[in-house]
């Protein structure tokens, strides 16, 4: 049990007056519970999980880059190689 004089006991004590921080807009959107959130607004109304600022559009068309993994030519060297390592077992199991 913990005593009166021991320094990990605390007690909160109320403040004189709200903080900035208390008086800010909160977001207010309904939360999966149900409840509003409550946490600080951003300029727009919104906190940074329900609508903060969007980062937008990937610059470029980085969705559209090709590796060349489907390419004829790739397909083509790959049927070749197969062939060749075909050819090359058939050998070896003759002998």
């Amino acid at each position: 049990m913990q005593s009166k004089n021991d320094p990990k006991v605390t007690t909160r004590l109320p403040l004189p007056q709200p903080l900035p921080m208390h008086q800010s807009p909160r977001c207010g959107t309904k939360t999966r519970p149900g409840q509003p959130c409550r946490a600080p607004a951003m300029p727009n109304g919104r906190c940074r999980m329900h609508g903060g600022k969007s980062t937008g559009a990937p610059t470029g068309n980085q969705n559209a880059r090709k590796h060349g993994l489907y390419t004829r030519q790739a397909i083509a060297e790959r049927r070749q190689l197969q062939a060749l390592i075909k050819g090359a077992r058939e050998l070896v199991e003759e002998c």
